[in-house]
């Protein structure tokens, strides 16, 4: 049976909803949605339970669209002695490798290694072989310097003695978010993003009995009462958190994107930092290339979109440079950037940011359970364990789970859909579902089935299936979280704005004004939190002309 879709029309899906919900109770509210709040929301729903997941701006917004995309184990946390994190991450990827072929896919890593440089390449290999030993299956190989050329082709390393070949995983993050809550849905929950909890609504003893929810589209007020309300809003856990919450530290990674052909590396080359001895990362995704992450403080206000540092964007392109020497990577080669904060629970120690723990943690007060900390690939262990802190979890089984895969099958999906090549079939599928079944009906019978956007590998129809099916409110929704076009493709031809705005009018009733306003607002987010810091605060730079011409 197919999935019904996230949405239906954005704006009369949320009010409906809403109106709906108020004058019903439900068994869980889920505050948040990123993938923590998308992977609960999906372990509730399949258990039966009557679960309603708000998310005060889009879905996977945060953290969730702004991670570094990798699905791992956490080489670098097995090597600082966390070893059940490492374990569990290990076997997470696993999972998602065999249940999201095209979504999640198996990601080949080259640390290249230099003289007297730590760690060296027999200590690599010993982390490397209990790496594959919580996997089940072997993927490391050690490289001699003379085949260095085979895994890096045009790009050249300077002095390296060798490398190490591993392997992890790489995903679109904001996808994965989507796939779950798609999931959730088909399983009876029910998602709405821009709907903000003003309120924890309490009884005469304190105890949590339910939300205050103001609709963002709208401008709504909303009372929807529960059982229990978890919050799982990651770095603003501090929000509605109880006053003996542990401190969330939010720590921020940036990342630069490049175009392919300046960087055409075919696997992820793995980097230590010459300046503070970090992992730095430059890999394949979405046709372009990426070199990440950094890991500092932020201090901005989290209400605010996140966006790289001068000083970041010098670090990296440093980074990169020094192993990747003939390169010779220049800020002038970016395309754009993001950065994400993310949610660590804090040791206390005024630790270096790299050093603290990744693990999650939760802590509860009468009727609500919060929840922070973790990683994007043990998201499924963490909804796991907020359930069984749940009042009834006895009745949900709480100490294991179904024993069934938490993503559905696309199997039959696959083997439905016919006319294209083995690589599209994996990653429709991967990102729709069942979904994919009526995306690729529409595909053969629509007169925008030319496959890609430009150089991306995202099709017009996709564009079409998530302004009518997947809460589009804005047009930031469909540029860099339903697909990444704003990511890897920021100057659009003016027909290709023309067709965009076609789209919205056909499906969402959008007037020119309004597209007019959308172009405007996507542009500001596009030059403050997506550019280089150099045109954060130029108004009249050229990208902003385009964009005027399109309209």
């Amino acid at each position: 049976m197919r999935n019904k879709t996230l949405t239906q029309s954005a704006e009369d899906f949320r009010s409906k909803v809403l109106k709906d919900t108020s004058a019903d109770k439900f068994d869980l509210i889920v505050i948040g949605g990123g993938i923590t709040g998308a992977g609960i929301l999906r372990e509730a729903a399949r258990r039966g339970l009557k679960v309603l997941l708000l998310e005060q701006k889009d879905f996977a917004w945060g953290t969730s669209s702004r991670s570094s995309k990798m699905v791992h184990g956490g080489l670098r946390y097995l090597g600082e002695g966390q070893i059940r994190l490492t374990r569990e991450s290990v076997r997470e990827r696993q999972r998602y490798l065999t249940e999201l072929p095209g979504l999640v896919n198996v990601m080949r890593y080259l640390m290249v290694h230099k003289p007297k440089q730590f760690p060296p390449r027999w200590i690599f290999q010993i982390l490397l072989g209990v790496y594959d030993f919580f996997a089940g299956k072997k993927y490391r190989q050690s490289v001699d310097a003379q085949e260095l050329p085979s895994w890096l082709g045009p790009i050249h390393p300077g002095n390296a003695t060798g490398g190490s070949v591993f392997a992890d995983a790489v995903t679109d993050d904001s996808r994965l978010v989507l796939r779950t809550l798609s999931e959730a849905v088909g399983d009876g929950g029910v998602a709405v993003n821009y709907a903000e909890v003003s309120e924890l609504l309490k009884d005469d003893d304190d105890t949590v009995t339910g939300v205050q929810i103001r609709d963002l589209v709208k401008d709504a007020q909303y009372s929807v009462m529960a059982d229990t309300v978890v919050n799982a809003t990651g770095a603003w856990a501090a929000k509605l958190g109880g006053a003996d919450s542990p401190e969330v530290r939010p720590l921020r990674g940036s990342h630069l994107v490049v175009p392919f052909w300046r960087l055409p590396v075919s696997c992820s080359i793995s980097m230590i930092h010459p300046k503070d001895d970090r992992p730095v990362f430059v890999f394949p995704w979405q046709g372009a290339a990426v070199i990440g992450t950094t890991d500092l403080d932020h201090k901005p206000s989290l209400n605010d979109e996140a966006s790289i540092s001068q000083e970041e964007v010098d670090y990296l392109l440093e980074g990169a440079n020094y192993y990747l020497s003939d390169s010779k990577i220049s800020e002038s080669d970016v395309i754009s950037t993001w950065a994400g904060v993310r949610p660590v629970i804090s040791s206390g120690k005024g630790l270096d940011p790299s050093r603290e723990k990744r693990e999650h943690s939760i802590w509860q007060q009468p009727g609500l359970i919060t929840v922070s900390g973790g990683k994007l690939t043990t998201f499924r262990v963490i909804a796991l364990d907020v359930l069984s802190r749940l009042p009834k979890a006895a009745a949900l089984r709480r100490t294991k789970d179904f024993g069934q895969p938490f993503f559905r099958s696309t199997l039959y999906v696959m083997n439905q859909i016919g006319r294209l090549s083995g690589r599209v079939k994996r990653r429709l599928s991967g990102r729709y579902g069942f979904e994919a079944l009526d995306l690729i009906d529409a595909m053969h019978s629509n007169d925008k089935a030319e496959y890609s956007i430009g150089h991306s590998d995202t099709s017009w129809l996709e564009l079409e299936w998530a302004i009518k099916h997947e809460s589009v409110v804005h047009l930031d929704d469909l540029l860099f979280r339903r697909t990444r076009i704003g990511n890897v493709m920021p100057d659009l031809t003016k027909g290709q704005w023309r067709k965009i705005q076609e789209l919205f009018e056909e499906h969402q009733g959008w007037s020119e004004q309004k597209w007019c306003s959308e172009l405007s607002r996507y542009q500001d987010i596009w030059r403050t939190c997506y550019a280089v810091p150099s045109l954060h605060g130029v108004k009249n730079n050229s990208a902003q002309s385009d964009l005027k011409e399109a309209v």
